[in-house]
């Protein structure tokens, strides 16, 4: 049975009235958090939990005329009545029953009144009124998703990947996922990833690109890499299960696509090795890593190297079902000296004469290899790489951007995309366009356009990276949540576009200048 979203909004609208007091015995210790597609609900007075039948109440009230549905109160027959054009709704103070459109629903515990307010499970409002209801005891959070924000795919729950619509959660520095205050702790890491995997989805989004890699180290257990700091605050120590099948089996239960994301070179944050593990790649291969400028980074000109790194994510391949393999653009780092002129004298046999030439090969050897590797073992599998927003400018290259960035992927990072996407050596480019429609040096319109002129007539995708995380700051464009929807038309309206990527869940999930229900009403539509 489906309901219209309005009336589904206004129930969830209702449930966040302000209550009067009611007993100790049914008030949780904690209060519960009501989010409704990614949006988090506040009241001075939250729903409760009747703790013998772990059944969570919340209060019911008047419809507001404006959400197109009335409600009337009998205070002789204790019944409540909700009704519109296509739903009519009856409860009963005392029954544990419910009349749903002529159909009647058995609820979990009784509809109660309490000081002259009805009360109702939970429950009932997922099951008999089209929300997906999803329950996080340790954080004593209600995520509920309406119908409206879920695909109709003829009843068989997926995720509608048509196109594709990401998150990157980061987990370098604690960024996105896990939080530093799960150190150890198990089970409020996993709670902290389906929680935002809800909110994500509630809001539209059907893949993830979770940092498994973040610095040369591991969110899985390898016989190659240390397990990462980022899960117990000690880098080496068994976390006690094995996160990336943990977030890849929560993933796909919710028809939602898993790409592991790979930083390939950055070996450390900093250039501190008492704290690394014994078989992090800096202590066993320290002639492999330069310090550039207070980080360590993994040299690519040298060819093990660049072979340690492929071995690391084919690892990850070979042993787990992910959907994608996807790197970043942290190849060589930008604005700091990188010093590799002995390696540009020893592993240059085809004597390049250029560094910054060689050094492009480099990534092209890597990159090409890499492919290679992935689609000999899992044909299936997505390559992709998401580069920085500007390949070139014109001033410096003809047929590059009209553009006037300060750095671009192909002389600062060394990334020639370019050759890859000619080769056919990804399956997918996913630049980083992370500037407004009104930016006049880097467009936002402009940069689509030029990437989407790049993919035509090829195999390879295009997603767009996009950047919440700028929302209300100074920088031009960016002061109204308008700038990520008029981006997404954009995009729509270029047929060589296939999605969107957004930086990062954690900044998209603050609702940065009420972004959530904008973007999920502009994806329930499109």
């Amino acid at each position: 049975m489906k309901f219209n979203r309005w009336i589904i909004m206004a129930l969830i609208v209702i449930i966040m009235l302000p209550l009067t007091s009611f007993s100790a015995q049914a008030h949780s210790s904690k209060s519960i958090k009501i989010l409704l597609d990614g949006v988090e609900l506040t009241s001075d007075t939250p729903p409760y939990v009747l703790p013998k039948l772990n059944v969570t109440l919340v209060p019911l009230r008047v419809i507001s005329e404006g959400l197109g549905a009335s409600v009337a109160w009998s205070q002789s027959t204790k019944t409540v009545t909700i009704e519109s054009d296509t739903a009519y709704i009856k409860l009963v103070n005392g029954k544990k029953t419910a009349e749903v459109n002529g159909s009647v629903v058995t609820l979990d515990a009784s509809v109660q009144s309490r000081n002259n307010r009805t009360m109702v499970p939970l429950r009932f409002v997922g099951e008999s009124l089209g929300l997906q209801v999803n329950w996080n005891q340790l954080e004593q959070s209600v995520t509920l998703i309406s119908s409206a924000t879920l695909p109709d795919n003829g009843g068989n729950n997926e995720t509608d990947l048509s196109s594709l619509r990401g998150a990157w959660v980061s987990s370098v520095y604690n960024l996105d996922w896990p939080s530093a205050a799960s150190y150890g702790k198990v089970e409020k890491q996993k709670e902290e990833y389906v929680t935002m995997l809800d909110r994500l989805q509630a809001i539209g989004l059907n893949t993830v690109f979770v940092q498994v890699r973040p610095v040369g180290d591991a969110l899985y257990p390898s016989t190659l890499v240390p397990w990462s700091k980022v899960l117990t605050g000690t880098q080496g120590v068994n976390p006690g299960y094995d996160p990336l099948q943990y977030m890849i089996d929560e993933t796909h239960a919710r028809g939602m696509e898993f790409h592991a994301w790979f930083n390939p070179f950055r070996a450390n944050t900093d250039a501190v090795t008492s704290k690394l593990a014994s078989n992090h790649v800096a202590i066993e291969h320290p002639e492999w890593i330069v310090n550039a400028k207070g980080q360590l980074i993994i040299n690519p000109g040298i060819p093990e190297a660049r072979a340690h790194v492929i071995d690391v994510i084919m690892e990850v391949v070979s042993n787990y079902n992910i959907d994608g393999v996807h790197l970043d653009d942290y190849f060589y780092p930008t604005g700091v000296t990188f010093n590799d002129d002995s390696t540009f004298r020893t592993y240059n046999p085809t004597q390049i004469a250029s560094k910054d030439n060689w050094r492009r090969d480099n990534l092209n050897q890597f990159i090409a290899q890499l492919d290679q590797s992935i689609h000999a073992v899992k044909p299936q599998i997505s390559f992709g790489v998401s580069p920085f927003g500007v390949w070139r400018n014109k001033n410096v290259d003809i047929t590059g951007s009209d553009t006037k960035a300060s750095i671009t992927a192909y002389d600062n990072y060394y990334a020639d995309i370019r050759t890859w996407i000619k080769n056919g050596w990804v399956d997918y480019v996913a630049p980083q366009i992370y500037w407004s429609l009104s930016r006049p040096e880097v467009k936002y319109d402009t940069l689509v356009n030029w990437w989407a002129n790049e993919v035509k007539g090829t195999d390879v995708n295009l997603y767009i990276g996009q950047a919440p995380y700028k929302l209300g700051t100074t920088e031009i464009g960016w002061q109204s949540a308008q700038e990520i929807i008029n981006q997404l038309k954009f995009n729509a309206s270029k047929p060589d576009v296939g999605g969107s990527v957004f930086f990062s869940a954690k900044d998209l999930l603050k609702n940065p200048l009420g972004l959530i229900p904008e973007l999920t009403s502009y994806y329930s539509r499109n």
